[in-house]
């Protein structure tokens, strides 16, 4: 999973999968409070790249997007990094099996890995309390394309049963490969799922879409960057204006996370959109959040203060090289950070680097998206944004720090001349808007709700008052 903006600790994990025998179904069991847990991780293949997702059939959840799938030599690594998830394991290619160790948190067990198929069934999904029971409102199937890149969108519109809408809103999702309903399945929440109908009961119309190559929509995510899914959105937003039926309607942007940066990425040079909410939305470089973003889920996890700073030191480090040298092809900027880790990582602990190699770690800051996500400074785009905005984040948000991106969107803004500006800290709520105690990653999914009820009020009253 990647709804949101994904943590980047010391260890810069590599998609770069060496071994074409390492494609494919990979079956085991977990040792846990004395009962075997059954998981299964899918590793594939598009292009160069390659995704894994992971299975938990026997609590119910299946399709967990992993992070990062690293090989070397006869290692193989899958990470999950937002929901503190390893497996390290070392292949065997003359048995087809892959022993090793899977890791949440502070625990880890073992876990032997064979690609014969065992049966795994998925238990219905379990409704979360604001999973809606029924729907008094209008819902159709849409698709749309964006021209640009010639691929097909898939989505939902759901419209006030009396048809009677003035307003609205397109909803764009965070970090990663998300579905119409951005949901987590980990954690089992379905944020737009709740925010597209506690909308729409409150008079406003929305378009929610899955990601382009996710779901029923086209196009490939592993190789799109943030502007891409900028052209996603901007393509939902003509599909709104071809019908007669909508095209009336005053057009707003919804984003979350990484769709809080995009949202004004479009706002800014697209007069159709006449409003704008930023829903834990970056202010500052993303460069900066993301060596801060690390240092909070590190304490969180009771690393020593010392180790936070080396991590932080380094990461600043690899982001640096990053922003110097934007336009360098893609082989020579890993040479370049290569040699850099390669001096760095003899400081770190060898228990830390995960078995990882400096090529490993290099690896991933040579993905399209992340070179252009950590060059992005949202002032660019929020300094020339004129349209009403609301912009907010809980003060438990650990990964966006809600303090300092409020006050450089305000501030932003303010230089664009904009006077229609609200910013809100939620206060105990985490970056998806619940209800939270620590504000950490897997917390989500031990809390109940899936939005508190102040953050769904704040929006509709805001958008109804435009």
């Amino acid at each position: 999973m990647k709804k949101i903006i994904s943590t980047f600790t010391i260890i810069l994990l590599a998609v770069c999968l060496q071994a074409q025998t390492i494609s494919g179904n990979w079956y085991g069991t977990l040792p846990v409070h004395g009962k075997q847990i059954r998981v299964v991780f899918h590793i594939s293949k598009t292009g160069d790249v390659y995704t894994t997702t992971m299975d938990s059939p026997d609590q119910n959840v299946l399709g967990i997007p992993m992070d990062n799938t690293t090989v070397t030599g006869n290692q193989v690594t899958i990470a999950a990094s937002t929901a503190g998830m390893k497996y390290t394991g070392t292949y065997l290619p003359d048995s087809n099996k892959i022993n090793g160790e899977f890791s949440q948190g502070p625990k880890s067990m073992p876990l032997s890995l064979t690609n014969t198929e065992t049966k795994v069934t998925k238990a219905a999904t379990v409704p979360r309390p604001q999973d809606p029971k029924d729907y008094p409102y209008k819902q159709e199937e849409v698709v749309f394309t964006n021209t640009k890149a010639g691929n097909t969108l898939a989505g939902t519109l759901t419209m006030p049963a009396d048809g009677k809408a003035s307003k609205i809103v397109v909803l764009i999702t965070g970090s990663g490969p998300q579905n119409r309903n951005e949901e987590i399945e980990q954690f089992n929440h379905r944020p737009f799922l709740v925010w597209s109908d506690w909308l729409t009961r409150n008079g406003i119309a929305v378009l929610r879409y899955d990601d382009r190559g996710v779901g029923a929509s086209g196009g490939v995510f592993a190789t799109s960057t943030s502007a891409d899914f900028a052209d996603d959105a901007e393509a939902a937003i003509s599909y709104i204006q071809s019908r007669s039926d909508l095209k009336n309607l005053s057009i707003g942007l919804m984003g979350h996370s990484e769709g809080g940066m995009i949202a004004p990425m479009i706002a800014s040079h697209n007069n159709a959109v006449k409003f704008i909410i930023l829903l834990a939305g970056p202010g500052v470089p993303i460069s900066q959040l993301m060596v801060e973003q690390t240092e909070d889920q590190l304490r969180l996890s009771g690393v020593p203060d010392s180790s936070i700073a080396q991590s932080a030191a380094l990461q600043k480090k690899v982001f640096a090289i990053m922003n110097e040298n934007k336009t360098l092809p893609a082989d020579e900027l890993k040479t370049k950070i290569k040699a850099m880790l390669n001096e760095e990582l003899g400081k770190f602990p060898t228990e830390a680097l995960g078995g990882r190699s400096a090529d490993d770690m290099a690896g991933e800051a040579t993905t399209p998206w992340l070179r252009y996500f950590i060059a992005f400074d949202p002032a660019v785009y929020l300094t020339h944004t004129k349209c009403p905005v609301l912009a907010m984040d809980g003060t438990l948000d650990m990964q966006v720090r809600s303090a300092d991106n409020l006050k450089a969107i305000k501030e932003c803004t303010r230089k664009a001349g904009n006077k229609n500006v609200q910013v809100v800290p939620m206060e105990g709520l985490n970056h998806m808007f619940q209800k939270a105690k620590t504000g950490s990653v897997p917390e989500y999914g031990q809390i109940t709700e899936t939005v508190n009820p102040a953050a769904l009020n704040t929006v509709t009253e805001w958008i109804n008052k435009l």
